[in-house]
């Protein structure tokens, strides 16, 4: 697909979430940017009322809180950060609500923490609640719930520690933790996949992604776009975000777990105007991620809307033959089974140590599993005096990787 083609085909994006950092609400992490606040509502509630689902992941609780307490220098103290937050998201909140009812538009507030997207039925209430608000014509407005969970707090703490580059770790490769985000990057893309999203925007301080930091590379030049982000791509990520979590490192984690599920992913710069209107109209702004094609409806109900009732736990050569070779997950790579399914539930495929590789629909029932798990496929009829499939999990109902 040509650079065009790809930027024509974001006008029929229909359901869009779009990430706001605290560069983009907020000036130098403090200050309100409320003309640029203002600017993106304005945009997303046009977009709403032509029709388009739209959600809105919003930084700047902090931030909002140290104004509201009169705070001039960011707290470093992780209880204070946490204070700022409880005082903070109900006028974030209060701000949203107020600006999107001047375009009669309803804001509804959904706090989260890295929990409820990690544990499966609270997924899947999630998922249910957004869809609901979205029939209702409302736009949710999301952040993680920092007075309460600390994963996105204690990651500025280690940015600071490793002098400001936070996602570092995410530069190296990998995609993020299954079961947490840790920042809003990484919720926003999580809840993207989770909802099926046509487009998740990423707005940022800098225009997207360059060839090399702009800050310290003048003549460094914006890519215009990428199909998908490998190693190389995110090589390209260069330090974090003074005031907030996230950086060019932690978008391109969030784009790659985005568009690995079909999600064409946009990093713009939040201070542009009407930057999301032209984006869909098919001007060339941002780094547009694009996708080679949406995985089958099937596989992406596997993948992170199907409810997830228990996971085979695989030793090492099982994994690699899974992630390398394309197999089908057989009985003899299996070493333990959590939880009580029957044949044709989801499950999900663990290594030792609990991390989450992949999520498939299994041909045989939780006592059966544990009956066959380290066994030879030829010792099926020997096991259970009846056989079914060679396999317990088949590759073509099989999903590796995010999810």
């Amino acid at each position: 697909m040509s650079a065009s083609e790809a930027r024509r085909h974001l006008a029929d994006a229909h359901r869009i979430v779009v990430k706001v950092g605290t560069h983009v609400v907020t000036h130098d992490g403090v200050e309100l940017a409320l003309g640029r606040i203002m600017e993106i509502v304005e945009s997303l509630a046009r977009l709403r009322h032509a029709g388009r689902e739209v959600v809105l992941v919003s930084s700047g609780a902090v931030g909002m809180g140290m104004r509201v307490l009169g705070l001039k220098e960011r707290p470093r103290s992780l209880g204070l950060r946490q204070a700022c937050a409880a005082v903070g998201q109900g006028h974030l909140i209060g701000l949203y609500t107020q600006a999107f009812a001047q375009f009669d538009v309803t804001a509804a507030q959904v706090l989260l923490t890295q929990e409820d997207l990690g544990d499966r039925d609270r997924a899947l209430c999630v998922r249910t609640t957004l869809m609901r608000l979205l029939e209702l014509g409302a736009v949710p407005v999301l952040n993680e719930n920092d007075s309460v969970s600390v994963a996105e707090l204690m990651e500025f703490r280690r940015g600071q520690a490793r002098g400001g580059s936070v996602g570092a770790a995410a530069a190296g490769g990998g995609t993020p933790t299954p079961t947490g985000f840790g920042d809003n990057d990484g919720l926003s893309a999580r809840v993207a996949v989770s909802l099926d999203a046509d487009l998740l925007v990423l707005l940022t301080n800098v225009g997207g992604l360059y060839t090399a930091n702009p800050r310290v590379a003048p003549g460094a030049s914006r890519i215009p776009e990428l199909s998908g982000v490998d190693d190389a791509a995110l090589a390209r990520a260069d330090g974090g975000s003074a005031g907030g979590t996230g950086g060019m490192a932690s978008k391109l984690a969030a784009a790659r777990l985005a568009s690995s599920e079909g999600t064409v992913v946009l990093i713009a710069g939040g201070a542009e105007s009407r930057v999301i209107e032209r984006a869909l109209a098919g001007e060339d702004v941002g780094t547009l991620i694009t996708v080679a094609a949406r995985r089958p409806a099937r596989i992406r109900h596997i993948a992170v809307g199907a409810r997830q009732r228990g996971a085979l736990v695989v030793n090492d050569g099982a994994l690699r033959a899974l992630q390398d070779e394309k197999a089908s997950l057989l009985p003899i790579g299996v070493v333990g089974v959590e939880g009580s399914f029957d044949k044709g539930d989801v499950v999900e495929v663990r290594d030792g140590s609990g991390r989450i590789h992949g999520r498939g629909v299994v041909n045989y029932p939780a006592d059966d599993c544990r009956k066959l798990a380290g066994r030879h496929s030829d010792d099926i009829d020997a096991v259970l005096g009846w056989r079914g499939y060679d396999a317990l999990i088949t590759r073509d109902n099989l999903v590796m990787g995010a999810v």
